[in-house]
């Protein structure tokens, strides 16, 4: 049963209720493009393409379980470079009941199977670590920050599995809750000490990575105040000694539209959770139209370099004009969170983008169990069958992927 909500919220409630009142005052572009940014060490996508997407309908039947129409242990088409990334992110708190080794590994290959069910080819395993305050400089792992030896076991079990595997800290934010911040408004007293701590934090955690060849290291989600400072350098470059694989950086949906991102990384995640002002009743074309909408103010045309790093919306009605409101439960309508993700999946396909990875599995959780309504998150997408469904269509559709991205 999933019973719990994530701490995760994209944006708190007041960034949600500038996000959508903006509209009101600047008409259909909540978030205006800020033409005299910075210019960025990653240079995005901006090749125009001069044919437009086509919606498709959702298909209202059900679909069975993923995990009970096969008994498969590894990945059928292993992700190679250049291929599209078909992935979840299994977001893992550590619980002191469930502590021991032989539960992690045996809820790991439980979730293993799960997506090998619904095609996936990736797994980016994220979770959390603390701060005290906003303007703190001082981070480090808490009671539920799994330890960097078990992070290792449970990407190995995935490596093994056949998975490319992506490890994902991210910035916890109940402490920020009470003074209305969230990870991406944070002002260290002292930049350069808060580097200093992140950096003594992140150590062993690269060091799980480099041990499991994982394939990417994120070395941040989300931290809109703290991009394109200086700090990002030595960083960056340490991570890279430390980890050979890929060292990325996710970008919050919003900045990432309203201005470039000057991160020293070799790649760029977008959390992508853009509100759209279309009915509920809505095809998935109107869906597709409104994903293009928004990336258009970054650029028009493909996107071989952007991934969408983390989506997802919630299963009821209304989720549309939020669909990053992690806390809300509204009426069920599992048909919204369907279409969404069939819109997604043809976004990135026509605008051939690196792939998705979709918010969430709870790593405790069963994802062979159908979700207790009246108390799991909107936002499951595990024993929803309409979503399944979408999910494993897209997973098994003709786009190879991107090709070899380049970066400028």
């Amino acid at each position: 049963m999933r019973s719990r909500l994530p701490l995760l919220a994209i944006f708190p409630v007041t960034v949600l209720t500038i996000v959508l009142g903006a509209p009101f005052v600047l008409g259909d572009h909540p978030v205006r493009w800020e033409a005299g940014s910075a210019m960025p060490k990653i240079v995005l996508g901006d090749t125009e393409d001069p044919t437009g997407p086509t919606g498709h309908t959702a298909d209202n039947a059900p679909a069975s379980s993923p995990s009970s129409s096969t008994d498969a242990r590894q990945v059928t088409k292993p992700w190679k470079k250049g291929m599209a990334q078909w992935g979840v992110q299994l977001y893992w708190e550590e619980e002191k009941n469930k502590s021991s080794d032989t539960f992690i590994e045996n809820q790991a290959r439980k979730h293993a199977k799960y997506l090998i069910g619904l095609g996936a080819n990736s797994v980016s395993v994220s979770f959390p670590f603390f701060i005290e305050n906003s303007t703190s400089n001082k981070l480090s792992a808490g009671a539920k920050t799994p330890s960097p030896e078990r992070l290792q076991r449970v990407l190995k079990v995935f490596k093994d599995a056949g998975f490319r595997t992506t490890a994902r800290p991210i910035l916890a934010e109940g402490t920020l809750e009470q003074s209305k911040d969230w990870r991406g408004s944070i002002e260290p007293a002292s930049r350069s000490a808060w580097f200093a701590s992140y950096q003594q934090f992140l150590t062993p955690y690269l060091k799980a990575a480099q041990d499991t060849k994982a394939d990417t290291f994120v070395i941040g989600t989300e931290l809109n105040s703290l991009e394109g400072d200086a700090g990002w350098d030595a960083l960056v470059s340490y991570a890279e000694k430390a980890f050979s694989g890929e060292v990325a950086y996710d970008a919050n949906w919003d900045n990432y539209v309203s201005r470039r991102i000057n991160m020293p990384v070799n790649h760029l995640g977008v959390d992508a959770y853009f509100p759209i002002k279309v009915p509920d009743t809505a095809p998935v074309g109107d869906l597709v139209k409104g994903w293009n909408d928004w990336l258009d103010k970054k650029a028009t045309g493909p996107l071989p370099n952007i991934l969408v790093s983390e989506t997802g919306i919630g299963a009821m009605n209304g989720a549309y004009h939020a669909p990053g409101d992690f806390y809300a439960r509204r009426a069920l309508n599992p048909q919204v969170q369907a279409n969404w993700y069939n819109a997604v999946c043809q976004v990135v396909q026509d605008r051939r983008m690196q792939g998705i990875y979709w918010w969430s599995l709870w790593f405790d959780d069963d994802p062979n169990t159908e979700p207790d309504d009246k108390v799991a998150s909107r936002m499951d997408f595990a024993g929803r069958p309409l979503s399944e469904k979408a999910i494993k269509s897209c997973f098994s559709s003709d786009y190879a992927g991107p090709g070899t991205a380049t970066t400028s």
